[in-house]
């Protein structure tokens, strides 16, 4: 136990000492991405698209529960084989559905991914330039840190170079 104890406080000095003349800075890319003007705007695409999907969805919904309701209705009045045929078509206009919506979600992930893609190739070198001209040497994410001062956070200055560089991109 000892051992441990003098193995964790002898790394801790020593990365201690090896930060004194370092510079370091931490960076919330996904506050970026969420939060820069192109970041707006591939939300607001996405939920346009979204949007405009969700009415046709409703649309199906009201017309598979109508449907629906007249089979219950006529459930007594036409014969078993018949009431069993028509819910049976009924269950696979239903899967076609689900599947046309889960195809579409794909789809909205698939696109966001993309998008993010296209900025992050434009963040990156914005990212390493800024590094470049404020003699960073090492920038973490901030998830992975759990306390720091403010001053080292740069997600701000990157996000307005990013801001300037890059408004909107080609949907």
């Amino acid at each position: 136990m000892k051992k441990i104890f003098f193995l964790f406080l002898a790394f801790f000095l020593s990365v201690e000492n090896s930060h004194a003349g370092n510079k370091i800075a931490y960076i919330d890319v996904n506050l970026i991405l969420n939060n820069s003007i192109v970041g707006q705007s591939i939300t607001e695409h996405l939920k346009n698209i979204k949007e405009k999907k969700l009415i046709d969805f409703n649309k199906i919904e009201n017309i598979l529960a109508e449907k629906e309701t007249n089979l219950i209705n006529k459930k007594n009045i036409i014969d078993k084989d018949q009431f069993n045929n028509e819910i049976e078509i009924l269950k696979k206009e239903i899967v076609e559905y689900k599947n046309e919506k889960n195809k579409f979600s794909k789809e909205i992930d698939q696109k966001k991914i993309k998008y993010t893609k296209k900025v992050l190739n434009i963040l990156n070198p914005i990212i390493s330039n800024y590094v470049e001209d404020n003699s960073i040497e090492i920038v973490l994410s901030k998830q992975n840190i759990v306390i720091a001062k403010k001053d080292l956070d740069i997600t701000s200055p990157v996000m307005d170079l990013l801001n300037k560089q890059l408004v909107k991109i080609d949907f």
